[in-house]
């Protein structure tokens, strides 16, 4: 049986596990074009995309979560749990990737540091990872206030690393926090 992280509340913000009424809501915030601006794949398989939603529940490695407003979805979280480079030795399931998605017309309301918060939360306090990545589109300035803002550093920033389907070449950041500068940077309980 697998531990999860959810049901959290991470400010306004309620995250579960993704249930199958929420497929139409998951695949229309993921193709929705001002959603979506600064992902690399703009457009997803509506039937693809529902069954990899529908699997998370019985998945070893993914955490990903939905994120309610007031009852409604507000928006959705990725958590992957991920090996290192594969070095002999290394311990497994130690590392994770986190992203988020928000409704456009939830914008600008602290939601998206929110979300970001929880998924941190849910990497160190209940998956007990020691470190988590984040990466954005270097113009994305929202997401980059965000993931500095719950205290992740920048480590990387690639010249035309990454190939976006509507504007090309484009730059990106990537960014990381280990679980003791997590710990150390959290008020005391």
């Amino acid at each position: 049986m697998r531990t999860t992280p959810w049901p959290a509340r991470s400010g306004a913000l309620v995250l579960r596990e993704p249930r199958p009424g929420d497929a139409a809501q998951l695949v229309a915030l993921r193709n929705d074009p001002v959603a979506n601006r600064f992902m690399l794949r703009t457009h997803v398989d509506p039937d693809a995309y529902a069954r990899e939603w529908a699997s998370i529940p019985d998945s070893d490695t993914d955490y990903s979560c939905t994120a309610e407003l007031d009852g409604r979805l507000a928006g959705l979280g990725f958590l992957d749990v991920t090996d290192g480079l594969g070095q002999p030795g290394m311990p497994q399931h130690t590392q994770g990737v986190i992203g988020y998605m928000l409704r456009p017309d939830l914008v600008g309301r602290g939601l998206g540091t929110a979300l970001a918060r929880g998924l941190l939360t849910a990497a160190f306090d209940v998956l007990r990872l020691r470190r988590v990545t984040a990466s954005c589109n270097a113009d994305n300035i929202a997401s980059v206030r965000v993931l500095e803002k719950i205290g992740m550093r920048r480590e990387h920033h690639g010249i035309e690393d990454s190939w976006h389907a509507d504007l090309g070449w484009v730059d990106g950041y990537q960014y990381a926090v280990l679980d003791r500068e997590w710990a150390a940077a959290r008020p005391v309980r």
